[in-house]
């Protein structure tokens, strides 16, 4: 029993091997049968012998400075009018570019004017006891009572008392030295700063005067005041600060890549959004010769006219510097067309014919820019719809419209373009990245080959910018092997579909053209 249970067992085991090692062969087919369809459709994998020594470049590659070529386009008049396309002339004229900056208005500094005493003493009267009060010239701040300039004043009297004592004995010794005595005293006087004024009234009254009167020395707005009654003061103290605001300062931050174009002298103009619609004209005084780390600004100082205290201390402005940039070429702002990493203008030669051009710009200028190089002046540009215009370029180039023939001209020695068969083809066959043989066979519509006649083969292969590629272009010129038969090298830069124009022309005249798209091998 416990044999047969043993066999039935072995026999079970035996089975399931069986039905497993069949499921895993099963899977192994469709396995392989995948990988060979795969492997078919991969050209990576399904290359041919003259592909595999040649490497497989990166679909994205293209070369960091590859830039589509500039071609001419030809517009009909009415194309012209539907996508509204105007032209402007290149001028030659002056030109200033303003520059607009922030600004602080300033007290000028030259503008200050400071109140002290020459001598120690008590203030007793003040007159001008307000910060920002509005004093004229002459005009009287405060009196100071001073042991120093009563001494004097009384040493001024007695000299003067002398002078007339001895002043029978003029040819005496004594007469001399008190009239020195009396043009020392009187000196010390003025040393003191005691106006003219207040010495003749001393002459006059002869009476010491105990408080001495100090007048304004200039006409402004006092912003700084420690005159206070019964103060002591020395002659170090600073008592008033008066600013005349007639004329103000502003103060420009102008980065410093713009600074080398300013100079002292320049015009400038503020704004301030305090006085809408005004404008006050200055011009540049000074460039401080330090740039601030923070914001790498330059300080520019300005001068402006404040006859009515306009213009603020504090306050901010709105500065406009006019440039002169000197007499340059100018073109609307609308006739640039940006292009990759270049700036392009469309150059109107008449009749529909657009050519673009590679131009290098300069500042803008409100609605215009500076060229630098590129155009001259007089030409004419589209100064409108370029985007458009670049379209239309783009897509005759596309299509084949890079070299388009001009229509056979009826003659005695011209053969009608309907009259003559193309017959092209390539060795090898399909053509392929790299050298190739390119065949063209003419025949008239009665079978008889044509000789004598030059063929231009030209392949075209659009800009694709989503690979990164630039649009490419090839040309063969087969030479004439007889019976009707040319043959010539061609050399392709890369595999995929090419665009090809077979142009015929005979004494100058085209007699015969064909377009039409070839598959090239070899990658791309």
């Amino acid at each position: 029993m416990k044999t047969r249970t043993y066999q039935l067992s072995l026999a079970a085991a035996v089975a399931v091997c069986v039905l497993l090692a069949a499921a895993l062969a099963v899977v192994l087919v469709h396995r392989n049968h995948a990988a060979s369809q795969v492997a078919s459709q991969d050209p990576v994998v399904a290359r041919g012998p003259e592909m595999a020594s040649q490497p497989m470049p990166s679909m994205g590659a293209a070369p960091s400075n590859a830039e589509p070529a500039l071609t001419p386009v030809q517009l009909s008049p009415q194309r012209l009018q539907e996508i509204g396309v105007t032209t402007a002339t290149v001028e030659l004229k002056n030109v200033n570019d303003n520059l607009s900056v922030p600004g602080n208005v300033d007290i000028d500094e030259e503008k200050l004017s400071y109140v002290q005493t020459r001598f120690p003493g008590w203030i007793q009267s003040v007159f001008a006891n307000a910060t920002y009060q509005y004093v004229r010239k002459g005009q009287r701040l405060f009196t100071v009572y001073s042991p120093d300039l009563v001494s004097s004043e009384q040493e001024y009297l007695l000299a003067r008392q002398n002078q007339k004592a001895f002043a029978p004995d003029a040819q005496g010794m004594a007469a001399q030295e008190g009239g020195w005595l009396l043009k020392a005293a009187e000196e010390r006087l003025r040393q003191f700063g005691v106006p003219a004024q207040e010495i003749a009234n001393l002459e006059q009254s002869g009476k010491v005067q105990r408080n001495l009167a100090i007048d304004s020395p200039a006409s402004g707005y006092i912003i700084e005041r420690n005159a206070l009654p019964n103060a002591y003061v020395q002659p170090e103290t600073k008592l008033y600060t008066i600013a005349d605001l007639s004329t103000v300062w502003v103060y420009a931050n102008v980065f410093q890549s713009e600074v080398g174009r300013l100079k002292p002298g320049d015009p400038a103009q503020v704004t301030v959004d305090a006085y809408p619609g005004r404008h006050f004209n200055g011009r540049i005084d000074q460039i401080l010769p330090q740039v601030d780390p923070a914001t790498r600004t330059v300080r520019v100082r300005l001068v402006f006219q404040n006859p009515s205290v306009v213009l603020k201390p504090g306050m901010y402005v709105n500065v406009a510097i006019a440039v002169p940039l000197g007499r340059q070429l100018v073109i609307p702002a609308s006739a640039v067309l940006q292009g990759g990493t270049r700036a392009i203008a469309f150059v109107n030669h008449g009749n529909g014919n657009l050519e673009p051009r590679t131009i290098e710009t300069g500042p803008q200028l409100d609605d215009s820019v500076v060229v630098l190089k590129g155009l001259k002046a007089g030409e004419q540009v589209v100064s409108s719809a370029n985007f458009l215009v670049d379209s239309e370029a783009q897509l005759q180039t596309a299509m084949g419209a890079f070299a388009p023939a001009p229509p056979p001209q009826q003659g005695a020695s011209a053969a009608p373009a309907q009259q003559v068969h193309i017959n092209f083809s390539t060795e090898p066959s399909p053509p392929r990245k790299g050298a190739n043989t390119v065949r063209v066979k003419l025949t008239a519509s009665d079978g008889k080959a044509i000789a004598g006649a030059q063929v231009t083969a030209t392949f075209f292969m659009p800009a694709m910018p989503e690979m990164g590629m630039a649009a490419s272009r090839a040309a063969a010129t087969p030479a004439d092997k007889g019976n009707g038969l040319y043959e010539g090298p061609l050399q392709l830069e890369s595999g995929g579909t090419w665009k090809v124009t077979v142009t015929v022309q005979r004494g100058g005249q085209t007699i015969a053209t064909k377009q039409f798209s070839l598959n090239a091998t070899g990658g791309m």
